[in-house]
């Protein structure tokens, strides 16, 4: 049988199942309780997502879709091409909305990471999109006008998710713009610095 076809419930689901993520953790997390928090009839998740490691994927890659999103958003806001400077105050800006506006989002992604180190089929699913991550990362690069090489991308988003973690793993009073931006001015220029790359378009 065809997995059902309503997107919008889809996203509903996997929604719900980041709350629970985000708020209560992996165990908490269950076909009825997404039911629930969705407010939908209960076997509604489990006749979108048959098993747990489909409702895990799906969350995932919800998180990730959404986190796209807010990228491709913020970067339409930019005009003409921009410089290391004007890149780590993009990423610091994208730090300071997730850690600050989407904490719960994030916290359920990095539940999923580490549930990912005892389920291969949820690490596969991070896998693939980890690899989707960098090369959109490096599209929206190549549209600022940047000439970061892959290396870099990949060195500059593996630093923006430890700070993240830190970040929504802390008090919530010590998420600023200005504490965001001074970790980004940090990233971009020691990536810069130590990770080969194309020569800087300017």
């Amino acid at each position: 049988m065809a997995p059902p076809r309503n997107q919008r419930r889809r996203e509903a689901l996997a929604d719900a199942a980041i709350a629970i993520l985000g708020t209560s953790g992996i165990h908490a997390l269950s076909h009825r309780a997404v039911d629930e928090r969705a407010e939908l009839p209960a076997g509604t998740a489990a006749n979108y997502f048959a098993t747990r490691d489909e409702l895990l994927a799906a969350a995932a890659r919800r998180v990730f879709a959404l986190h796209i999103a807010a990228m491709e958003t913020a970067d339409s806001q930019v005009r003409g091409p921009v410089d290391p400077g004007g890149l780590a105050e993009l990423i610091g800006g994208a730090l300071y909305y997730s850690a600050a506006h989407y904490r719960t989002r994030y916290v359920a992604i990095f539940e999923l990471t580490l549930e990912a180190t005892r389920r291969p089929a949820l690490a596969e699913a991070l896998s693939e999109m980890a690899a989707a991550t960098l090369d959109v990362t490096i599209g929206q690069h190549r549209a600022l006008g940047l000439d970061t090489s892959p290396a870099q991308v990949q060195a500059l988003i593996t630093l923006f998710s430890g700070a993240l973690l830190t970040l929504v793993a802390g008090p919530p009073e010590a998420v600023t713009p200005d504490a965001a931006v001074a970790l980004a001015r940090c990233m971009v220029a020691g990536v810069l610095a130590t990770v080969p790359g194309l020569p800087w378009r300017g």
